[in-house]
């Protein structure tokens, strides 16, 4: 089973990525900010992160920073941003995103195709 980790500050959010995901047989984990989120990177390993980039405590740009300083870069990242602006979808490229959500163009369903594709598991349908 593949694991995901969610990584957001907004709990309706955070909770709507959880119950989605994990209806489409994904085993998801969620962090409330980057420091926590960090943590449950060096524990679980997740096939992908769902990162948000502004949070207490630790932002997304801070935690992928983090990750790249640790060798810990090769899990794919889906941005999850409140913005979508060129500039902060430029630095989330540079610092190994993979891919990105607009939360104001939320789509459940794109979430799950972006995962999937992240994990290897899109199929053309």
């Amino acid at each position: 089973m593949k694991k995901i980790l969610v990584v957001e500050d907004e709990e309706i959010l955070r909770s709507l990525l959880q119950k989605r995901l994990s209806e489409e047989g994904y085993e998801v984990d969620v962090a409330r900010d980057g420091l926590e989120g960090m943590e449950k990177i060096r524990e679980k390993r997740p096939d992908v992160i769902l990162l948000d980039i502004i949070m207490p405590n630790m932002d997304g740009f801070e935690m992928m920073e983090e990750m790249k300083k640790e060798s810990i870069s090769d899990i794919p990242i889906i941005v999850v941003s409140n913005s979508g602006q060129p500039v902060e979808i430029d630095r989330a490229q540079k610092l190994g995103a993979r891919d990105w959500l607009v939360k104001t163009e939320f789509d459940p369903q794109e979430v799950v195709d972006k995962v999937a594709i992240q994990v290897g598991e899109h199929q053309n349908k």
